[in-house]
């Protein structure tokens, strides 16, 4: 998605005419259903008339350029790529990042910066540090960079005055600069020699289209490069907001040994938005330096999964939120908490000797067994009423043990095929949270799509995974019990639907299944898993190219009183329903349906048992 095109003739003279924001802000409406913040509009007037000025003095005329440029399975945008032969006559591509900063403060987490963005003083990542981030993550996903094509990537800062503030050219970001070059208001002529080094050839169209028409390569699953990130490998391109958080709990994790009081850092942000990719790039940074590092989850199938991909040198790494009941304080330096909504009342449970029972939160287990603790969240993911993880309950905790506390969220979408408006969508459908999104439009690049039965669902995700082996899964709500295993050790087709009948996933404690037959806790991993229907409590914290859901009998929509209704009685999950009010027990339904419906990277396929919750989703989907 690009939200303006063109020569760079035409757009000096949008500028001129003071129209360049009226088109780019149309573009946006059209694609995004709603308004472009004020805020957004005026940094388009702002910036681009000193990207004009640039041009113009350079007579950069026969060149192409793209402005707010929707990187691949992403919701960012890059503010300016322009296109053109070099002097020498080389096929470029120049990517600009375009900053209105003018006071820029130091900031003692290595790579960020502190300034006044967004009506307030916040951490950012440096922007020659943001534009690498832009930079590798085109490189990782366009085939057009494979070839001989060259990409080249700067920051302007055309406020920012480098005789009155020398922070972003400090000697600590030398390196970084002479790749990823930072210009300021001081620059204007040797940005414009940089940019005629590499565009002043012209013959930018050209070069635009095979961009623009440049195969994408598939999106990145995080099990599929796990492994290899923990050996050290990279495999991610961390943008924006992850990269300032990455850097904090980098610089709090090397210095964990240092600290005189507990870090504890908490990174939100809805599915797909990178939090278990931030969590396993620093479990392997730290452990390749020896630093003393752990991660834990609440979910078995999260955990037991991740152990069977690093293997056995690298398991001991993965641990669970129980696991640290009678650790002694800051027995560790560092403790990843991924999926920390599945923290518990306490680390209590059926297996747990007498002797080690005990009525500590498991919060403060997990604070009280690190110098730092970091915790990856999405406070609407919580679907068990004994699940107590939330951004409020970390901070309070916190605050209990004088802890500096470090709080970031997450924005940018990169699961639904980079969707903001999907994720939005299902939010305002789904009545958990108000957004712009009413309906899903047919811009959106995420594929959704409704089934009139079981069978062709179940039919459309097999096709998928025939098509890419292990890329697609069915899943439903828990609106069925789920059996032991028979005698002989095959499943009972406990999911049934008129003519439709399909298993659960084989128990995790079984001990005589039969062969073929995929446990719980590796069914997202074990290609043959679907064969099998998944449940809440094996997708949580997975993803997959396609998801198949079947919405069950558990949420009906009731069209007079226009709300959701959760009805205990269709529901097998006795955890949910046990000792919640019908109000409680509607939300945790609505959120595990969030959690289903945002499984899938490119498309998420669904059949609804209540006609009405059918008629509702139809209704808010754009023909």
């Amino acid at each position: 998605m690009r939200l303006y095109e063109g020569i760079t003739k035409e757009f000096s003279s949008d500028v001129i005419q003071n129209v360049i924001s009226d088109k780019i802000a149309e573009s946006f409406r059209d694609y995004y259903g709603h308004q472009a913040s004020p805020g957004e509009v005026s940094s388009w007037n702002n910036s681009l008339r000193f990207l004009k000025d640039a041009i113009e003095y350079n007579s950069l005329w026969d060149n192409s350029l793209i402005l707010e440029y929707e990187l691949p399975y992403s919701t960012r945008r890059v503010d300016c790529i322009l296109f053109g032969k070099g002097i020498d006559r080389k096929e470029n591509v120049v990517l600009i990042e375009l900053k209105q900063w003018s006071e820029v403060e130091d900031c003692e987490i290595e790579d960020n910066i502190k300034t006044f963005v967004g009506g307030a003083k916040r951490m950012e990542p440096h922007p020659s540090v943001q534009v690498r981030g832009y930079h590798f993550m085109l490189k990782d996903f366009m085939e057009l960079f494979e070839d001989k094509t060259d990409l080249y990537s700067c920051a302007y800062c055309h406020n920012y005055s480098k005789i009155k503030n020398t922070v972003l050219l400090s000697e600590k970001y030398q390196r970084l600069l002479k790749e990823f070059p930072l210009f300021t208001k001081e620059d204007f002529e040797s940005f414009g020699t940089y940019l005629k080094d590499k565009l002043s050839n012209g013959a930018g169209f050209e070069i635009f289209n095979r961009f623009i028409n440049s195969p994408i390569k598939p999106s990145k699953k995080l099990l599929e490069h796990t492994k290899h990130m923990i050996e050290g490998q990279s495999a991610f391109s961390l943008i924006d907001e992850q990269i300032t958080a990455n850097n904090t709990i980098l610089d709090r994790a090397k210095k964990a040994h240092k600290l005189k009081n507990k870090s504890v850092i908490i990174v939100r942000g809805g599915p797909g938005t990178g939090k278990s990719v931030i969590a396993l790039n620093i479990l392997a940074e730290l452990a390749s330096k020896k630093i003393p590092v752990f991660h834990a989850t609440g979910s078995a199938a999260f955990t037991t999964t991740l152990r069977k991909i690093v293997g056995v040198k690298a398991a001991s790494l993965f641990k669970y939120f129980n696991s640290f009941s009678t650790a002694t304080e800051n027995q560790i330096d560092v403790l990843i908490c991924d999926e920390a909504h599945r923290i518990r009342k306490t680390s209590n449970s059926r297996y747990t000797p007498a002797k080690n029972r005990s009525n500590v939160p498991q919060i403060d287990e997990l604070i009280k067994v690190a110098k730092v603790s970091i915790f990856f969240i999405d406070d609407l993911q919580v679907v068990r009423p004994d699940e107590m993880g939330s951004t409020n309950l970390i901070i309070e905790t916190a605050k209990k043990f004088g802890a500096e506390l470090f709080d970031f969220e997450l924005k940018t979408q990169f699961r639904c095929s980079g969707s903001d408006g999907y994720l939005n969508w299902i939010n305002n459908t789904l009545q958990i949270r108000d957004t712009p999104n009413i309906i899903l439009t047919k811009n959106e690049k995420m594929e959704f799509k409704i089934f009139n039965s079981s069978e062709e669902l179940y039919a459309a995700i097999k096709h998928k995974n025939i098509e890419k082996p292990n890329s697609a899964r069915m899943v439903a709500g828990f609106c069925w019990p789920w059996s032991d295993a028979k005698t002989d050790g095959s499943l009972v087709e406990d999911v049934v639907i008129g003519n439709f009948k399909m298993t659960w996933e084989g128990k995790s404690d079984a001990t005589n299944l039969a062969p073929g037959v995929v446990k719980a806790n590796v069914w997202a991993y074990d290609s043959r898993g679907v064969t099998q229907c998944g449940s809440i409590y094996t997708i949580q914290g997975f993803e997959f190219d396609y998801v198949g859901v079947i919405v069950g009998k558990d949420l009906i929509y009731d069209p007079i009183n226009k709300r959701y209704l959760g009805v205990k009685t269709g529901s097998a999950d006795s955890a949910a329903k046990k000792g919640t009010t019908d109000k409680e027990f509607t939300q945790l339904v609505k959120n595990t349906y969030r959690v289903l419906l945002t499984r899938g990277m490119k498309g998420c396929y669904v059949y609804f048992i209540d006609k009405e919750t059918e008629k509702l989703f139809r209704s808010a989907i754009e023909i």
